[in-house]
């Protein structure tokens, strides 16, 4: 069943956007609790299977590359079954595979468990955000900021069940079960919301819309600023309970502090982006960003002891956290009748940038030079101003009164 399919097969039901837009909160934050149980958890599978550094990052490297392959996953799954369906079903992989990862016995089976979440999460990426776009459409304004506003707050709450779970010394496995079961109960929680006919792809709109070679220019800038972003957000993300444990001589239990840290600096940060966008405009939102997270990444290269390192990786989620969803929605914006196809390839440079940064990152990090790690993106934070200018600020609100009122929220084709 195609994408245009599934709409139809949602005409029968209640016209919602409220409960669409609840329900692809539960997916973020579903998203969010998912990829924080991993990276958090990462210096305690480390020393519970006795893997080498250079392992460990090959580890993470493969899970960003199955993230990518799992993105085409997504993409097909999205038009034969629909984002919402699909959005289920990768949330239940991202659970057993939180569970396999947890009781692995070796390497092999560890690695199997880390691809098996990586081409999960993959999936569940391009489901969330296919579905945040039309949801998008169908309210008129930006509402992408609030959705991964969700996402952080998922990330803020893994990371400090991990964290208790090692003050309580819990095995590793115990701690990822816990995590696997928020999963399977957010995933219970899915349910399909039609949305006004205008939101959801036109009925007569092929499964693959050509996207033409004007539309991939136009996607560069953008597909740059995800490769620039996620270069960040996989340093901080994937290395940052190992940098306190190793640079910074912290304890298991207060290792996860910075990426709770950085989560809750995106929280704040993605609360205030609709906000924000409506006020000063997405430009100005990107450039105050960017020089942030700059400064917040020289400041935790520079951290004399963890305490400070905790605090710059908040200062770093807080400038990040607006970049991803304003780059997504102007990006979905191109071409909404094709938006799976837009997103799913803006994936690609996402998880370019997941690779990069946490290959670099835990290359050097293995050599001991962890605190040049976080010095490095902050120069390449810097060249996300010169991208700023194709940031676009969402369409005005749509009219209300009609089951129609998405209209006015869809730009032409282009």
């Amino acid at each position: 069943m195609s994408l245009s399919a599934a709409g139809r097969a949602e005409a029968g039901r209640p016209t919602s956007r409220a409960g669409a837009r609840r329900v692809a909160t539960l997916a973020f934050a579903a998203q969010g609790v998912s990829v924080a149980a991993v990276y958090t958890t990462v210096p305690a599978v480390t020393e519970h299977l006795k893997l080498a550094p250079l392992l460990t990052t090959a580890l993470m490297v493969t899970v960003a590359l199955m993230a990518g392959g799992g993105s085409f996953l997504g993409l097909a799954a999205v038009r034969r079954a629909g984002p919402v369906a699909t959005m289920r079903g990768a949330l239940l992989t991202a659970a057993a595979a939180l569970t396999l990862i947890g009781w692995a016995p070796g390497k092999a089976a560890v690695g199997c468990a880390y691809i098996l979440f990586g081409i999960a999460v993959g999936a569940l990426d391009v489901g969330s955000n296919t579905r945040a776009a039309a949801i998008e459409r169908a309210y008129g304004r930006s509402v992408f900021g609030s959705f991964y506003t969700a996402w952080s707050v998922g990330g803020v709450v893994a990371a400090l069940l991990t964290a208790g779970a090692a003050r309580l010394e819990w095995p590793v496995a115990d701690g990822l079960n816990l995590q696997a079961g928020v999963l399977l109960v957010l995933a219970l929680c899915i349910r399909t919301h039609a949305l006004p006919a205008s939101s959801e792809e036109p009925s007569d709109t092929p499964a693959e819309p050509p996207l033409g070679r004007r539309v991939w220019i136009r996607l560069l800038p953008f597909g740059l600023v995800l490769l620039v972003v996620y270069v960040v957000d996989s340093t901080v993300s994937a290395w940052s309970a190992v940098y306190l444990r190793q640079t910074l001589s912290a304890s298991l239990t207060v290792a996860p502090m910075a990426y709770a840290a950085y989560q809750a600096g995106t929280v704040v940060g993605r609360a205030a982006t609709d906000r924000l966008v409506q006020r000063i405009g997405a430009v100005a939102v990107v450039r105050i960003a960017a020089l942030l997270v700059a400064g917040a990444l020289a400041g935790m290269a520079a951290a004399p002891s963890w305490p400070f390192a905790v605090l710059a990786a908040g200062a770093v989620g807080l400038g990040a956290s607006v970049l991803a969803p304003l780059c997504l929605a102007s990006a979905a914006r191109l071409r909404p009748a094709a938006s799976e196809a837009i997103l799913a390839r803006l994936n690609l440079f996402n998880y370019a940038g997941v690779v990069t940064g946490g290959a670099v990152s835990g290359l050097l990090g293995s050599t001991g030079d962890f605190r040049l790690a976080y010095a490095a993106p902050a120069a390449l934070a810097v060249l996300l101003l010169a991208c700023a200018r194709h940031f676009t600020r969402p369409p005005g609100p749509a009219p209300t009164g009609s089951p129609h009122a998405a209209t006015s929220a869809v730009p032409p084709k282009g």
